[in-house]
C-alpha cells in the first residue's frame, strides 16, 4: 500500500515525504535532486502527516520558481530552503498581517501604560526619600554614592514615562531610516514571526518577504505615532487611516515630493527642533516654556500629524486662546512663537512641505502703565527687610517642610538681584565656587556651566559692600560645594532646579503682599538697577555688561567692560536702611 502512495519514501523502517526538484531549480537547493521531510517510524502516524508534509515541500518548490522568475537585483538572493509554510501571501493577507502588527504594538503600549507608576506611587516614593533624608539616614556629605543610590528608586518611577517615550522616539527614527534605506533588519524578527505563525510560502529575501517587511514598518510607524497622540489624551484618531509612506513598486523610479518626506508628529518635530538648538548652546532648559503651547495645539486640532495642520487651524487655535482670556502678548510671545519656530525649522529641513504658521500673527495690545516697572526705594527696602529676617516655618509633618535651600534663597536672592540687576534665574543657579575674590573684592561668576545664561556668555559681577556686611560671604563659606539655592546635584538638572526656586520665590513674594501691582516680582529689581545706574550717570554699555544685556550694534562687542568700570557703579549704589522687623 505504501508503494502506491505518491511522494512517499520508505527506508530502513522510516518514512519520508519526498518531492523531486526540477533540474532548473536545483542550484537553489545546493544541487539536491529531491526534498524530503521525515514522518517518523510509526506507519499510521506517518500516513496522517504525509499530505501536509507534501504540501509544504510543494510550496518550497513553488517559492523557488518565484525567486528564479524575479529579477536578481530586486531583492537579495537567499537560500530557497528558508521557507515557512504553504500559504500564499495575498494582498488581503498582507493587509491583515499589517493591521495585526499595528494592534500588537498598540496593545503593548497600553499594557505598559497600565503598569506605569501612578502619581500616588511617585509621591509615596518621594515621601520615603524625604523621610530618610530628614531622619539623617541619607547624607550627601557622608557618602554621595549612598545618597544617589537612595534616590534611585524615586528617579526610576518618576522618569518611567519619559524613558518609555524616549525609547519610542528612537524606534520611530530607526523605522524611518529603515524605510529610506530599504534595510529592513529592524523588523526581521517581526517578519519571521508573521511568516512562521501564518505558514507563509515565502522565501527570506524574496519580493514577498520585502513587501511584508515594508508593510510591518509602515504599520508600526502608524502605531507609534498613535501612541504619541494618546500620550496627550487624544484617542479619537484612526491609526490605520494615518498617512504613511506608500509602498513603491520595485524597479520603478519615483520623483520625490517637492519638499516633505514622510509625515511626522508635531511633538516629534518639537523635540527634534529643541535637540538641534541645544547643539547650538540654545534652549538649554529643553524648551520648557514651549512644551505647553505645543501640547495645547495638539489638543485643539485633535491629532498630532503636523502635515495636516493648516493655516486655518492655527488661526482658529489663536482665536480660541483669545476667547479663553489668554492675553495677546502671551499668545504672540509664547504660543505662536513656539509653533512658528518649530514649523519654520521643519519646513527649512524638508520635514514639512509648507510652513503653515508663517503668516499667522497676533498683534499685542498696547499696555497701559500706571507706574514704573521697578520697585521704588520704599518698596525695595520693605521687601528686603522681610527677606533679611526670614526663617522657614516649623512643620510637624516632614513632607510639609520647606526644602532646606529655600530659606537662604528667600533671604539672599532678592539682595543679590537688588545689587547686581541680574536675572533671578541666574542668581538662583549660583554655586559655591561661583562666589570668589579678585583683586581684594568679592564677586560672583554668572556662567552657563551653572545653568542657563540668556546670551550664553559668562560674566563677573562685583558685589556691593552691604552684602558682605549682612553675612552673605559667611553663608557661602559655610555652605556645601555645589548649588547654593536649589537641591539638584546633576548639572543637567541645574536649569530645572533654578527655575523651580525662582518660581517659588516669586509666588512667595506675591503672597506676602510685597509686590506692587504692575511690578514683576522677579524683575522689579532688574528694572530698578537700570534706573539707579542711569541716575548715577553710568553708561548704558557698563550697565548692560553688569546685567548681561547683549549689545545692540557691532561697536558694543569691541573691548571689555572691566571690574574697575563696574565697581564705579556698584560702589556708588546707596545701601538699604534695614531696621529689624519681626519674621
Amino acid at each position: 500500500m505504501a508503494a502506491k502512495l505518491r511522494h512517499l519514501k520508505v527506508k530502513n523502517g522510516r518514512y519520508w515525504a519526498r518531492i523531486s526538484i526540477p533540474e532548473e531549480l536545483r542550484d537553489q537547493f545546493d544541487g539536491k535532486s529531491e526534498l524530503t521531510e521525515p514522518l517518523g517510524g510509526d506507519r499510521p502516524v506517518a500516513f496522517q502527516k504525509h499530505a501536509a508534509a507534501v504540501a509544504r515541500l510543494q510550496a518550497r518548490i513553488g517559492a523557488a520558481k518565484m525567486a528564479v522568475a524575479a529579477p536578481a537585483d530586486v531583492f537579495p538572493s537567499d537560500n530557497a530552503a528558508d521557507i515557512f509554510g504553504d500559504q500564499i501571501l495575498t494582498e488581503e493577507l498582507l493587509d491583515r498581517l499589517g493591521i495585526e502588527h499595528l494592534h500588537r504594538v498598540l496593545d503593548d503600549y497600553e499594557l505598559k501604560q497600565s503598569n506605569m507608576p501612578t502619581h500616588e506611587a511617585i509621591t509615596a516614593e518621594y515621601e520615603r526619600v524625604l523621610a530618610r533624608i530628614d531622619s539623617g539616614e541619607i547624607s550627601d556629605s557622608r557618602n554621595p554614592y549612598e545618597a544617589i543610590n537612595a534616590r534611585t528608586p524615586y528617579e526610576l518611577v518618576n522618569g518611567a514615562r519619559e524613558h518609555d517615550r524616549a525609547w519610542r522616539h528612537r524606534r520611530v527614527n530607526g523605522l524611518r531610516s529603515a524605510w529610506a534605506s530599504g534595510d529592513l533588519k529592524i523588523v526581521l524578527e517581526a517578519t519571521r514571526k508573521a511568516a512562521t505563525q501564518n505558514d507563509l510560502a515565502i522565501v527570506k529575501g524574496s519580493r514577498d518577504w520585502q513587501e511584508l517587511g515594508r508593510r510591518l514598518v509602515r504599520m508600526e510607524l502608524a502605531a507609534l505615532e498613535e501612541t504619541f497622540r494618546r500620550d496627550n489624551g487624544v484617542y479619537d484618531s484612526d491609526p490605520v487611516a494615518m498617512k504613511v509612506p506608500a509602498t513603491p513598486s520595485p524597479k520603478v523610479t519615483q520623483e520625490p515630493p517637492p519638499r516633505a518626506v514622510a509625515p511626522v508628529g508635531l511633538w516629534t518635530l518639537f523635540e527634534d527642533y529643541i535637540a538641534y538648538r541645544q547643539r547650538l548652546n540654545k534652549h538649554q532648559d529643553g524648551g520648557r516654556n514651549w512644551r505647553h503651547p505645543i501640547k495645547h495645539l495638539i489638543g485643539h486640532v485633535g491629532h498630532e500629524d503636523a502635515g495636516r495642520i493648516t493655516k486655518k487651524d492655527l488661526i482658529a487655535w489663536r482665536d480660541g486662546l483669545l476667547e479663553a482670556g489668554t492675553s495677546p502678548k502671551t499668545i504672540a510671545a509664547k504660543y505662536l512663537a513656539a509653533v512658528k519656530a518649530v514649523f519654520a525649522w521643519a519646513h527649512e529641513n524638508d520635514r514639512l512641505a509648507t510652513n503653515e504658521a508663517k503668516d499667522v500673527r497676533q498683534e499685542a495690545a498696547r499696555k497701559i502703565r500706571l507706574r514704573e516697572k521697578g520697585y521704588s526705594t520704599s518698596e525695595a527696602t520693605e521687601l528686603l527687610r522681610v527677606c533679611r529676617n526670614y526663617t522657614s516655618p516649623e512643620r510637624a509633618n516632614p513632607a510639609h517642610r520647606e526644602r532646606p535651600w529655600m530659606e537662604p534663597a528667600k533671604r539672599w536672592v532678592p539682595f543679590l538681584c537688588a545689587f547686581t540687576g541680574a536675572r533671578v534665574g541666574e542668581i538662583c543657579q549660583l554655586r559655591k565656587e561661583d562666589v570668589m575674590q579678585e583683586s581684594g573684592r568679592w564677586l560672583i561668576l554668572i556662567t552657563p556651566e551653572a545653568g542657563s545664561v540668556k546670551n550664553a556668555q559668562f560674566r563677573k559681577v562685583p558685589l556691593h559692600g552691604q552684602l558682605e556686611q549682612l553675612g552673605f560671604i559667611d553663608f557661602v563659606s559655610k555652605s556645601e560645594e555645589g548649588p547654593l539655592f536649589h537641591g539638584k546635584k546633576d548639572p543637567k538638572q541645574y536649569v530645572a532646579g533654578a527655575k523651580a526656586t525662582s518660581g517659588k520665590l516669586g509666588r512667595w513674594l506675591g503672597k506676602c503682599g510685597l509686590v506692587p501691582k504692575d511690578v514683576a516680582p522677579n524683575y522689579g529689581f532688574r528694572h530698578r538697577f537700570k534706573t539707579l545706574g542711569l541716575d548715577l550717570g553710568a553708561t548704558k554699555r557698563v550697565l548692560d555688561a553688569i546685567q548681561g544685556h547683549p549689545g545692540r550694534d557691532a561697536s558694543d562687542h569691541y573691548g571689555d567692560v572691566t571690574l574697575k568700570a563696574m565697581l564705579a557703579v556698584i560702589d556708588r549704589l546707596e545701601p538699604y536702611e534695614l531696621q529689624e522687623v519681626a519674621p
